[in-house]
């Protein structure tokens, strides 16, 4: 019992040590992985966009972007519990979204459970139900909010 506990404190402790320099989304398995030095440190299981196969072309479409961006900013006043920025759209994305004359869209966020309904994030979390944003539930957010710090890359792929 004593070796158990001694486990769980190392565990806890490396993940409250480790320094977080990216966080890796594979929407396809709905996972998101959080890297120190190319180890994960932390996984958690995300709700997506309606539609989350392929990469966000516009506003609306309820696709959750692929590619390469920053979490640039963290928002305590969310709609959605708390928050942090995604730095879509890219200046590619408002490109792409120009040529087809539509609005890239943006706003994109990973963030908890809408106001008020945190106690359903067990059933919530069980499909997609975001715009396009991606969601954990209340309690991860916490955890991600202490563990991940503005400025850290987010690389997401299907």
């Amino acid at each position: 019992m004593k070796a158990v506990f001694i486990f769980l404190v190392s565990m806890f402790a490396s993940v409250v040590s480790a320094s977080v320099d990216l966080v890796k989304v594979d929407k396809s398995e709905r996972l998101m992985f959080l890297l120190d030095d190319g180890k994960v440190v932390k996984t958690y299981s995300v709700s997506l966009g309606g539609s989350p196969e392929g990469h966000k072309q516009q506003e609306g479409d309820e696709r959750t972007p692929e590619g390469v961006y920053t979490l640039d900013y963290k928002k305590e006043d969310s709609s959605y519990y708390r928050s942090m920025h995604i730095s879509y759209p890219n200046q590619i994305d408002i490109q792409n979204a120009e040529k087809f004359g539509v609005s890239p869209g943006g706003f994109i966020m990973i963030h908890g459970q809408r106001n008020g309904l945190g106690a359903l994030d067990f059933l919530m979390q069980h499909f997609d139900w975001t715009d396009g944003c991606i969601a954990i539930t209340n309690q991860e957010m916490d955890e991600f909010m202490d563990l991940v710090s503005v400025g850290t890359k987010i690389q997401i792929e299907w």
